[in-house]
């Protein structure tokens, strides 16, 4: 990656001779429509010359969203071809442009095209030929699968696609596709690291902020069709009449874009605004109070979504304060919502009643409870076992619930993996655990198959991220950040795309159309994650992060309350060795996989490397696959990281002819920031583990550039997304980084 990343910082940096751009801030994200070179301009300027106004004579006058799908395409043709086709009622150029479904527009009902198998969200864009002229069609069975189709479309254009011979047909593999918003009523965003929330409760509902719009058109862009407004943290008032009505205005906004509103409940809500004395599930006044607050919030929004519940975990109620089951939880709120047609989306994230691994405790929980939940109810399952870690193997639970809907939980705000100041494109993270074979039911039982309902036939199926959207200008704290929004909406709609794929649509969407630009960036983008992972958390190492903040590194960190709140709970580094022993001699966790997978993870022999730490307690002078001991490995993986987040600044300062002089200037200076707290990073890091390894570095490797105590002295106790100060920071006089 090193080599490849240098050879192209070469190129870049020879005979650059690209006009300047002008100036942007990042606010337009990959909508940004510019106008096109030659001889793109002409090339979409006769392959769409006429736009076909198809609505006339139609059964109802075109919906709302048809409607933005129509002004959608205009406003995306009129820049990237500098003016907007003619709009007429009847194909008479050569090359028209028709869109809509067979029951907006009767020429598209004539045509009988194969729309039945793309269900209600999904679209067909086709090259037709009628009375001798080629027609592009952009088709679909509802309004916002055309709205989609549109945005599908104006893709192929701003991304220097064929349009000759358009056959293309796509709908979406998961039904929900969803962005959690962890913002709080106060404004404040949990783990929020691009400013404020974009939901400005005071103004609502009777003046809405235009960003909102925005907002829903990006995510319209990318196909996702769902948003939690508010923090799995709940505060019961976001379900009091003000606030619901509030919400109702919001839902109002966002609809025309196929986006439903959902809301994090919180499970004691019936004691803390309903007036009662219990909140326990099998109680039946608290089943009435539910279902009459469902029935409020239907009639105040039909097409409500449903409920995100964060139960029994980190502290917050649920219902084993009453000895009841997640199952007996979930059941109620879904008995509630059922009838209105709203789904319960159950996390799995428990934690809190720690017992010897709590890598193990999701599962524990759950796989008793398979096939107990109503129909109406998903498990809300993160990627991996613990916490979004910078790299974890899969959830077990993946694997494990036949019976009982699972949908996978990302997070796109990068709580571990650097904020919003280091660059880390988490598409490969996603394709790498939705690709990652469970082998539940033989080789190729991959996540994606369990989450699409293809492999245990679910009835219902979803993705979430943890949105990383705030009010900066930029949206998400950093433009390359914008590339993990992106990536999610596009992976939740099909999970077998690429990863790389997505990130070239995504540089030539947001940047430029360049090679010379979009290769470089492109392979910037795929190796930093692993760049991260290197500096962070190498060899399957997880939690290494300061306590509360998650900011910097905090391997030493022993003194919380709790064990799991502790670096050293999940290192187990000693002056024997250093890994948490998963296998049937250790916690056991590995027998939560399916036999395969368990047998290949309990060996070290067969156990991928960059899991090996996960599962195993490793001496430090064994030898591993590369000759090398681990505790050499160990180093160069920490040394690596920094290495290439130096080939990153070196790409990037070759690219200042290709993209505007602001966005390359924000981004130049948080790879310097980068930079400096990998650093940091790798040098905490061999400092504290030298201690108990007492080996010498690898020839070559240059020490750590302070004394472990310097390193345990950095204290930051306010850091962003993180509300107050951290409970085990006391402050100090950090001379580093």
């Amino acid at each position: 990656m090193l080599l490849r990343l240098a050879a192209l910082a070469a190129l870049t940096a020879l005979g650059l001779c690209a006009a300047p751009a002008p100036a942007e801030d990042g606010h337009q994200l990959w909508l940004r429509y510019p106008l096109l070179k030659e001889p793109w301009r002409s090339e979409y300027r006769a392959a769409v010359a006429q736009i076909v106004d198809c609505t006339a004579g139609a059964a109802a006058t075109p919906s709302s969203t048809l409607l933005l799908a129509r002004s959608e395409l205009m406003r995306g043709l009129t820049g990237l071809l500098g003016a907007a086709p003619p709009l007429a009622s009847e194909a008479t150029e050569s090359r028209a442009l028709l869109l809509g479904t067979p029951r907006s527009c009767a020429l598209l009902a004539r045509a009988r095209l194969p729309l039945r198998g793309l269900g209600r969200e999904g679209y067909a864009i086709r090259t037709l030929l009628r009375r001798g002229r080629a027609v592009t069609v952009i088709a679909a069975n509802t309004d916002v699968g055309v709205l989609y189709g549109a945005f599908a479309f104006l893709r192929l254009l701003q991304t220097h696609r064929s349009l000759a011979h358009l056959e293309i047909s796509s709908r979406p593999h998961l039904e929900l596709r969803v962005l959690d918003h962890w913002d709080n009523l106060d404004g404040s965003v949990e783990r929020g690291y691009a400013g404020r929330s974009i939901w400005d409760w005071s103004r609502l509902p009777d003046d809405p902020d235009p960003r909102y719009r925005e907002y829903a058109r990006a995510c319209a862009s990318i196909g996702i069709n769902g948003t939690v407004l508010n923090n799995v943290n709940a505060s019961a008032q976001i379900m009091t009449r003000p606030y619901l009505v509030k919400v109702a205005a919001l839902a109002g906004v966002l609809r025309p874009y196929g986006l439903k509103v959902y809301l994090a409940a919180r499970f004691s809500a019936p004691i803390e605004i309903g007036g009662l004395t219990t909140a326990d599930p099998l109680d039946p006044a608290v089943r009435a109070w539910w279902a009459s607050k469902v029935g409020e919030i239907y009639r105040l929004i039909p097409d409500f979504g449903g409920f995100l519940l964060k139960a029994d975990s980190e502290g917050e109620p649920g219902p084993q304060d009453y000895g009841r089951t997640h199952a007996d939880g979930a059941n109620m709120l879904a008995d509630a919502l059922a009838p209105h047609g709203g789904v319960v989306m159950w996390r799995a994230f428990v934690y809190g009643r720690l017992r010897e691994d709590r890598a193990r405790q999701a599962y524990d929980e759950f796989v008793p409870l398979d096939g107990h939940f109503h129909p109406n109810v998903l498990l809300q399952v993160k990627n991996g076992p613990i916490d979004f870690q910078p790299r974890e193997p899969l959830n077990p639970l993946f694997g494990a619930m036949r019976r009982t809907p699972v949908m996978m939980e990302v997070e796109i705000t990068k709580e571990y993996l650097g904020f919003a100041t280091h660059l880390a494109y988490l598409g490969p993270m996603y394709e790498e655990v939705l690709r990652a074979d469970t082998y539940a039911q033989g080789r190729g039982s991959t996540v994606a198959r369990v989450i699409d309902g293809s492999l245990f036939g679910y009835r219902i199926t979803g993705m979430a991220g943890v949105a990383n959207i705030g009010a900066d200008r930029n949206w998400t704290g950093s433009q390359f950040d914008q590339a993990n929004w992106y990536v999610f909406g596009r992976l939740a709609w099909d999970p077998t795309l690429s990863a790389e794929a997505i990130a070239e649509e995504w540089v030539r969407m947001t940047f430029s159309n360049d090679p010379r630009f979009v290769a470089p960036v492109v392979a910037m983008m795929m190796g930093s994650r692993e760049a991260v992972v290197d500096y962070m958390t190498p060899l399957g190492l997880a939690h290494q992060m300061a306590s509360g903040t998650h900011y910097g590194p905090g391997p030493w960190v022993a003194g919380n309350a709790e064990p799991d709140w502790n670096p050293v709970y999940y290192n187990r580094a000693d002056s024997s060795g250093i890994g948490f022993d998963r296998t049937a001699s250790g916690s056991d966790a590995v027998g939560e996989y399916a036999r395969p997978l368990a047998a290949q993870l309990s060996s070290l022999k067969t156990v991928p490397q960059k899991y090996l730490l996960w599962f195993h307690h490793v001496p430090w002078g064994e030898r591993l696959s590369s000759g090398r001991t681990l505790w050499d490995e160990l180093v160069l993986h920490y040394t690596r990281g920094v290495d290439a987040v130096s080939a990153m600044r070196r790409t990037w300062s070759g690219l200042a002819a290709y993209v505007d002089s602001e966005r390359f200037a924000e981004v130049a200076a948080l790879l310097a920031i980068q930079q400096r707290e990998a650093q940091w990073w790798r040098d905490a890091s061999i400092a504290y583990f030298q201690t108990l390894s007492r080996r010498p570095l690898p020839p070559g490797i240059a020490p750590p550039a302070h004394s472990l105590a310097e390193y345990e002295a950095v204290c930051f106790p306010f850091s962003p997304g993180y509300p107050g100060t951290s409970p085990a920071c006391a402050p100090a006089n950090p001379v580093i980084p």
